[in-house]
């Protein structure tokens, strides 16, 4: 018997899609809920149930609780999920949806509340004893982080206390630097978090970015699941991921992951979440940074080399049920994931905009697409830019890395610039395949990086006249006959249009 009958997604796009899948195969119904710039979305389409909750910005339609949960009351669903993003670790809207009398789907609003802080989460750990790195949560007087910024030693980095996937950070490399980047981390905070509240930590220059998936149940039962990489970043927010990491050896995997579940069981922790730290390549000294009360964008992976379907875990473990797992999973095989964005890595990963005009996910053994997105959607500025994450997972990492580049190759995305030559880029660098790669990777050798002059195909799909009117591609010109025009549906090349 599946733990609930019908549960409400509130959240839209891939990880809306990603849940739809796993309700079905548990018999559960699903309701969205979808903006007006939404309303005829995949996620909408698929779901059993849909309800319209707002106009196109967020804050009128994806972070309204109360209309998430009277769309919940109105459909019956007797659970909710949050994805990531949006709602997901906001502590108030958990305990809003558990004063309606509905389930939701993640830990307890408390350990949401006290980890969602993170100078609170910093004071939490050390209690703990979970390592966590050099830095300073107190009084954020622009005079005092300035003496404890001397005490820590520059670099350092300024952090929004409330904050998380990269936004209010910024790096101060000497006092000079250190009020520019205070005044900038607190407007941002304040904008994106409504907390201009802020932390320092100590900048390692040379550091490795390694996670740690945890699943615990209401009975007292906490396990992780392995680590995963997430070095590969730009603009402190990942792009590429891996699991195992490279870097890891059987005596670290043990040390991180028992500092992983004591950092989980610090705050009564259940459900699913993610431990996340630094690592010194060199000593492999760890560093508690944060932990994530949601399920991570990067949770194919884990699944990938488990077997474990995370999404179905969290549901049946809010549901009450025991987790049933072993004590300890061996990777088996390794995963790697490219998220695929909109956005010119040439110009500073400038977000893109657009109609999608053609989307021809990669196919063949071992490559998995998570994605919200058809040919003929429209990539807004209201949403994040993120298109597709394409997965793969193989015997080895050689082998993995060789899988990706092919299913990126075989990749149709057109209409917009993407990231997509990027991540080739980034796969066959040298630092990269030999597991070396750290956070400054891009910083360090592809900061200058641009792309290659486009291929003659493309160059006179660009010459001609073409016009798109929703299904069709009409051109005029020469025919030519490898142009990427031809992966659209109804082409047709004609003369004197």
């Amino acid at each position: 018997m599946p733990p609930f009958t019908k549960i409400l997604i509130a959240n839209r796009a891939e990880i809306a899609v990603r849940i739809i899948h796993a309700c079905r195969e548990m018999g559960i119904q699903t309701v969205a809920v979808y903006s007006e710039a939404d309303a005829d979305a995949l996620h909408v389409e698929m779901a059993d149930e849909a309800v319209p909750i707002g106009r196109a910005p967020a804050g009128e339609s994806y972070l309204r609780g109360d209309k998430i949960i009277a769309a919940a009351r109105q459909t019956g669903a007797q659970a909710v999920h949050p994805g990531y993003g949006f709602l997901a670790e906001n502590a108030d809207f958990a305990q809003a949806v558990a004063d309606a009398g509905l389930t939701f789907i993640g830990p307890p609003p408390d350990a949401i509340r006290a980890l969602g802080d993170k100078a609170a989460a910093r004071s939490l750990m050390e209690a703990a004893g979970v390592p966590v790195v050099p830095g300073y949560q107190g009084t954020d007087a622009d005079e005092v982080l300035a003496e404890k910024a001397a005490e820590i030693g520059y670099p350092v980095l300024v952090k929004a206390a409330a904050g998380g996937g990269g936004k209010g950070m910024r790096m101060a490399r000497n006092a000079q630097e250190l009020p520019e980047a205070l005044e900038s981390a607190r407007r941002e905070a304040r904008h994106a978090f409504g907390d201009p509240r802020l932390i320092l930590e100590k900048y390692l220059a040379e550091a490795r970015h390694i996670e740690f998936q945890i699943l615990a149940d209401q009975h007292g039962n906490l396990t992780h699941l392995n680590e995963r990489e997430c070095s590969i970043q730009r603009r402190h927010q990942k792009i590429i991921e891996e699991t195992p990491s490279p870097l890891m050896t059987p005596e670290l995997r043990g040390e991180m992951g028992a500092a992983a579940v004591a950092a989980a069981r610090a705050v009564g922790y259940t459900n699913a979440g993610t431990v996340e730290f630094i690592v010194d390549p060199a000593t492999r000294a760890f560093y508690f940074l944060e932990m994530n009360t949601r399920l991570q964008v990067e949770h194919p992976i884990t699944e990938q080399v488990t077997g474990v379907d995370l999404v179905q875990a969290q549901i049946r473990l809010a549901a009450g049920e025991p987790l049933a797992l072993p004590v300890r999973l061996e990777p088996r095989g390794h995963a790697i994931e490219c998220r695929v964005y909109a956005e010119d890595p040439g110009s500073g990963f400038l977000p893109a905009t657009g109609p999608v005009l053609q989307f021809s996910p990669p196919q063949g053994p071992g490559i998995r697409v998570d994605s919200g997105i058809r040919s003929g959607d429209r990539i807004t500025t209201h949403y994040d830019p993120m298109i597709a994450k394409i997965i793969v997972h193989a015997a080895d990492r050689a082998a993995a890395i060789r899988r990706m580049q092919a299913a990126l190759r075989e990749t149709v995305l057109l209409g917009l610039t993407t990231n997509l030559e990027f991540l080739q880029a980034v796969l066959a660098h040298p630092v990269f395949q030999a597991g070396e790669a750290t956070t400054r990777f891009i910083e360090q050798h592809l900061s200058e990086w641009q792309p290659a002059p486009p291929p003659l195909g493309a160059l006179l799909a660009a010459v001609f006249s073409v016009q798109y009117s929703g299904d069709s591609v009409q051109c005029s010109g020469a025919a030519e006959r490898y142009t990427p025009w031809r992966a659209l549906a109804n082409f047709r090349l004609g003369r004197g249009r």
